[in-house]
């Protein structure tokens, strides 16, 4: 079995262990499989990261423990020659939403969102790659080879025909509105020559760049504000497409299309070559996005340049929480006069622990009142929620702890800092959710409210 991720990580595991059961077949991905100790952590419907697929169907079968047992079957011959493409292995994985859950909340940390890509990509390579899939996952590309997209979407979620003809010709949900492209994409600011110890690179994602521009803008005034030279990441001049913005593959690699994902994420790296060199801080603003280069991006085999990049890239929050501690801020925030913030976390933010980080920087902002909602994950997970065949299961996540919290606090402002959580709560709820550098953006200096209906 070729593997389409590196598992070496994996050797190891089970080994000398006589109960392990690792499966005939698949080498170091059959011992991932195999970790799970069966335990049924992954089955219980407290609140928590893990698993939602399960709290939402109460089926064992969309648990990762299920999902386990189907593919060591699979791995160990019992679904044929082409086990990757029965419908039986197709149907355990199809709720799984990559929310990295069981790999911080499992006992053996069972990382169930990894191996599903590996399971897309060997599914790919055994009956090809859906045309819906090809869209989704281009989008990087897409949204600049192609300006009328905007226009389309404005269409497409104006009108009911073209709604169900998305829907019955590439399996896009009629009932969801697609995320509408901005007017104009993100434009960073000139770069300055001037030396400074002080100066920091901004990573903007395809999301922040194409579609909310006005994030991107929110980070560079507060880091500006707080006396950095921010520099906005650029692809170098003899990149084969340097008018493209760059990309680090998360759309690519969520659907398991795993060598267009090594293709961006080789193209992001040699951007980043020289902030790598001078240890240079290099700052993102979507969780998913930055989470994989700290995560994903160490199975895609690019060697010393992605595990220097894990160590060197920070979440936004994380950046600012981390220099307050150094004493390095030089700002003044004003006290909070809005509501108070209901604050959704990212299911990948919660799975490594970056939650922390996000209080300390609401706390350095004097009189802001804030919650956190305890609530798994927000059901849309990129492309997942849009889907037809997955569109009301996702709905049915958000209204397990999100929604309802939302409800229940209908003049709170809202803060998220996921792409995707914020396209299902303005779903939901009708609320326009915040990024936390928009929140400190309104501290610094505007004098305008963050209405929830802003």
């Amino acid at each position: 079995m070729k593997h389409h991720l590196d598992w070496s990580s994996y050797e190891t595991a089970g080994q000398g262990d006589a109960y392990a059961g690792i499966p005939a077949m698949g080498g170091d991905f059959a011992k991932a499989v195999a970790v799970c100790i069966g335990d049924r952590l992954c089955q219980r419907t407290p609140k928590g990261v893990m698993c939602p697929s399960f709290r939402v169907t109460g089926d064992v079968a969309h648990s990762p423990g299920g999902r386990v047992q189907v593919l060591k079957a699979a791995l160990n011959g019992e679904f044929g020659d082409q086990p990757f493409a029965d419908p039986r292995l197709a149907e355990a994985m199809a709720l799984c939403v990559g929310c990295k859950g069981c790999k911080r909340e499992c006992a053996n940390q069972v990382d169930m969102a990894a191996i599903k890509i590996e399971y897309q990509a060997q599914r790919n390579a055994a009956l090809g790659v859906l045309w819906r899939e090809q869209l989704f996952a281009g989008l990087p590309r897409l949204l600049r080879q192609r300006p009328w997209l905007r226009r389309l979407t404005l269409w497409r979620n104006a009108s009911p025909v073209l709604s169900r003809l998305g829907e019955r010709w590439l399996g896009i949900a009629a009932s969801r509105t697609l995320p509408v492209p901005a007017a104009q994409a993100y434009q960073p600011p000139p770069v300055s020559s001037a030396p400074s110890e002080r100066r920091v690179l901004l990573l903007v994602d395809t999301f922040a760049g194409h579609f909310e521009p006005r994030i991107a803008e929110a980070a560079y005034a507060v880091l500006h504000a707080a006396g950095y030279q921010v520099e906005v990441l650029r692809p170098l001049a003899d990149d084969a497409e340097p008018n493209r913005s760059l990309c680090c593959g998360r759309t690519y690699l969520s659907l398991g299309q795993v060598e267009a994902a090594r293709a961006e994420a080789a193209r992001l790296h040699a951007a980043l070559a020289p902030a790598l060199a001078s240890g240079t801080p290099i700052i993102g603003l979507e969780p998913s996005c930055i989470l994989s280069l700290r995560d994903d991006h160490l199975k895609l085999g690019l060697g010393e340049a992605a595990r220097q990049l894990s160590r060197q890239v920070f979440l936004f929050e994380e950046f600012i929480a981390r220099e307050h501690e150094r004493k390095r801020l030089r700002w003044q925030l004003k006290p909070w006069a809005q509501p108070a913030l209901l604050v959704h976390g990212h299911c990948h933010q919660k799975a490594v622990g970056a939650m922390k980080s996000l209080r300390k920087v609401l706390r350095l902002i004097p009189d802001c009142q804030f919650e956190f909602i305890d609530a798994s994950c927000c059901g849309m997970s990129g492309s997942f929620g849009l889907e037809a065949e997955h569109a009301d299961v996702s709905r049915a996540m958000a209204e397990l702890d999100l929604l309802p919290a939302l409800r229940a606090a209908p003049h709170a402002s809202v803060l998220a800092n996921g792409f995707s959580c914020r396209h299902q709560i303005h779903e939901g709820v009708s609320r326009q959710a915040w990024h936390v550098a928009e929140v400190l953006q309104q501290a610094l200096a505007s004098p305008d409210p963050l209405s929830p209906e802003a």
